[in-house]
C-alpha cells in the first residue's frame, strides 16, 4: 500500500533513551533521567491515593465531554467550558489543529528549533512550511510576521519554547497579535507555562477576549506530572473550540486521565512546591555552567539548554555512562548543546560535577 509522498521523506517520532534500556545497555543500577522535561518530583499524592477509586467499570467508555475537567477548569481559567478542546497530552491537539485548518495549497510559520510535532503534522495535511530561526534563543517575531502571506493558515508560537525555555513577553505577545492578520490562527504553546516565575507571567488567556483568532495550548505532563496519563487541552473563541472538537476523536482521554487532571488540579501545595524547587534548583545550575565557562539559553521552563564548544552527542555519551541521560542537541535541531531537565537538588549538584569531569578530560 502506498501512504502519501511526505512519508517517504518522513520517519516516525525518535524519544529519548529510556532507562531500562540504559541500565541493560552499562550495566548500571541506578538512572537518572533528566532527557524529556518531567516532573522530577513525580505527581500529587492525591492522584495517588484516588487512582484505585478510578479503576472501575473499564468496560465503559469515557465521558467524551470530559464534563467534570471541563466545568472546573472553565471556572479556574475564567472561561467558558465551550472554549475548550482535550487532548491525549497537548501534542494530540498540535495534530487536531493541523487537520482542522492545514492542507495542500496552505502554509504554516514556526520558529527553528522548536517542539518538532508543529512541523510533522503540517506536514502530513501537505502545508508548506516556513521556518525562521530564533535569535539568541527567543523567536524572530519581526520576521515571523513578514512570512506571512495570503496562505498562511497557522502561526506557531512556543513559549517558554522548546528547546531553548525562551519566553515570550505580553507585551511582544500583544504586539504580534495586533499586526498579525485576524484571518491567521496563533498557536501559543503553554506547555511549560506552570514554570514561569510569577513576575513574567504573560497572562495570555486575559488576552482571548480580544483576539479571537488566538489558541491557547497546555498540558498536564510537565509541572502536573502526569505525563504518563496524556491529558492537555487548549483554549480558545468558542468557534475555533467547536471546529477542533469535531476533528477530535469521540473518547479521546479516559475516565482514569480526567479524573486524574480533576484532583491534580486541587493540589495546589504540590504544584507550588514543584515551582519553587524547580526555580532553586535551575538557578544554582545556571551558576554552575557560569562557574564552567558554559553559556546557556534564557529559560523560563523546568530545562536549561546548555551550549557546547563541541557536539551535543560528547557530552551526552559521557553522561549516559555515569548513569544520566540527558537530551543531545543534535536531536533537537540545535547540534552544539544538550537540554537537561532541572532535577532535585542532589540530582542536580551529581550531574554538575560529571560535566567538571567532562570538561576537564577535553
Amino acid at each position: 500500500m502506498q501512504a502519501k509522498q511526505v512519508f517517504q521523506n518522513m520517519s516516525p517520532y525518535t524519544p529519548g533513551k529510556q532507562i531500562e534500556e540504559v541500565k541493560k545497555e552499562y550495566g548500571l543500577s541506578k538512572i537518572v533521567k533528566l532527557a524529556s522535561n518531567e516532573n522530577p518530583f513525580g505527581y500529587s499524592q492525591k492522584v495517588k491515593d484516588a487512582i484505585p477509586r478510578m479503576i472501575d467499570h473499564l468496560e465503559i467508555y469515557p465521558d467524551g465531554y470530559a464534563t467534570a475537567l471541563r466545568e472546573t477548569l472553565a471556572r479556574k481559567l475564567n472561561v467558558g467550558e465551550k472554549q475548550l478542546i482535550f487532548g491525549c497530552g497537548s501534542d494530540e491537539v498540535v495534530d487536531i489543529i493541523c487537520r482542522t485548518y492545514l492542507e495542500e495549497g496552505t502554509n504554516t510559520v514556526m520558529a527553528t528549533p522548536t517542539f518538532p510535532q508543529y512541523k510533522h503534522n503540517a506536514l502530513i495535511q501537505g502545508a508548506e512550511i516556513v521556518e525562521v530561526p530564533l535569535i539568541d534563543g527567543y523567536h524572530d517575531l519581526k520576521t515571523m510576521l513578514k512570512e506571512i502571506n495570503a496562505q498562511t493558515r497557522v502561526v506557531w508560537l512556543c513559549s517558554p519554547n522548546n528547546p531553548t525555555g525562551s519566553l515570550i513577553s505580553r507585551n511582544q505577545l500583544v504586539e504580534f497579535l495586533d499586526t498579525c492578520s485576524s484571518d491567521v490562527l496563533v498557536v501559543l504553546d503553554e506547555a511549560y507555562y506552570e514554570y514561569i516565575e510569577n513576575s513574567q507571567d504573560p497572562d495570555s488567556i486575559g488576552l482571548l477576549k480580544t483576539y479571537p483568532n488566538l489558541v491557547i495550548l497546555r498540558t498536564f505532563s510537565k509541572a502536573y506530572g502526569l505525563a504518563n496519563l496524556r491529558v492537555g487541552y487548549g483554549i480558545a473563541s468558542e468557534e475555533i473550540a467547536t471546529n477542533l472538537n469535531i476533528t477530535r476523536g469521540p473518547f479521546n482521554t479516559t475516565s482514569i486521565s480526567q479524573l486524574s487532571a480533576l484532583t491534580a488540579l486541587e493540589d495546589r501545595d504540590f504544584l507550588e512546591h514543584t515551582y519553587k524547587e524547580n526555580l532553586v534548583n535551575k538557578k544554582s545550575f545556571m551558576q554552575a555552567c557560569d562557574e564552567m565557562g558554559l553559556s546557556y539559553y534564557d529559560s523560563e521552563a523546568n530545562f536549561l539548554f546548555v551550549k557546547l564548544p563541541i557536539s551535543g552527542d560528547e557530552l551526552f555519551e559521557y553522561l549516559l555512562k555515569k548513569g544520566f541521560i540527558v537530551r543531545s542537541g543534535e536531536a533537537l535541531g540545535h547540534p552544539n548543546g544538550v537540554r537537561i531537565t532541572i532535577g532535585s537538588k542532589e540530582q542536580m549538584d551529581e550531574i554538575v560535577s560529571n560535566m567538571k569531569e567532562f570538561l576537564a578530560s577535553i
